[in-house]
């Protein structure tokens, strides 16, 4: 079994490869920060790449040489992203901080999609987990205002996870294809006084990666929280 996970080294990704490596997965991680990537891959027996993510055609090419290299993954597991500047509101945002933002969360995870998912679809198996936000609901509590970059660039991850679920039969061949909120926790991004543990966050994305799936009764192509469904 072999899972991909970009944001590999640290936070959310880290945690998630690791419960996987536990589980016999091999894993190949994904992340920008080559000193660090290296030394997490070691210790938890992982392979690595290396890649800015806002780089799409580096990115497309470092995806397909893992597809080349290992074969479609069983778990294609996307928890890379950064958040925007802290008063980013729509009518203050710079193109370059909007572009930054987009090409990271948004764009690459398209990228990425586009360039292993084919194999998995070929393959008729395969899960594919997109970390996404609240902040990029559309209903909900505290869903808009502040952080524009950051709120539609994660509101765009959730349309296209919602669209390729919908374009890859919502399990019926195979494939399943999920976002999840994994809340306020404890990661670089998140901050020390976040109310959740990185193992909380990331509780439901493994979650996602193991567990059973019949179609036509188990459901997927929608956002979780806390291994339950929420509105988009």
């Amino acid at each position: 079994m072999l899972a991909v996970v970009t944001g590999g080294s640290r936070g959310l990704g880290l945690q998630n490869a690791k419960d996987l490596r536990a589980l016999g997965y091999d894993v190949v991680l994904v992340a920008s920060n080559e000193e660090l990537l290296t030394r997490v891959a070691q210790e938890i027996g992982a392979h690595y790449r290396v890649v800015d993510l806002s780089d799409l055609d580096k990115t497309r090419q470092i995806f397909s040489e893992i597809v080349q290299s290992y074969g479609a993954p069983d778990v294609l597991l996307l928890a890379h992203g950064v958040m925007s500047e802290k008063m980013s509101k729509t009518l203050r945002t710079t193109t370059e901080e909007w572009r930054r933002v987009m090409a990271i969360n948004l764009d690459s995870t398209f990228v990425i999609v586009n360039t292993v998912v084919p194999a998995m679809a070929e393959r008729r198996s395969g899960r594919v987990i997109v970390y996404s936000a609240c902040l990029g609901r559309m209903s909900g509590p505290g869903n808009a205002g502040g952080l524009a970059p950051y709120r539609i660039s994660k509101a765009g991850v959730n349309a296209l996870v919602r669209n390729l679920a919908h374009e890859t039969g919502l399990g019926a061949r195979g494939i399943l294809v999920d976002a999840l909120c994994p809340n306020h926790t404890r990661t670089d991004m998140g901050g020390p006084d976040a109310p959740r543990s990185i193992e909380e966050g990331a509780a439901t994305a493994l979650w996602l990666a193991t567990r059973s799936f019949t179609p036509g009764s188990d459901t997927t192509g929608v956002l979780w929280e806390d291994q339950e469904v929420i509105d988009w």
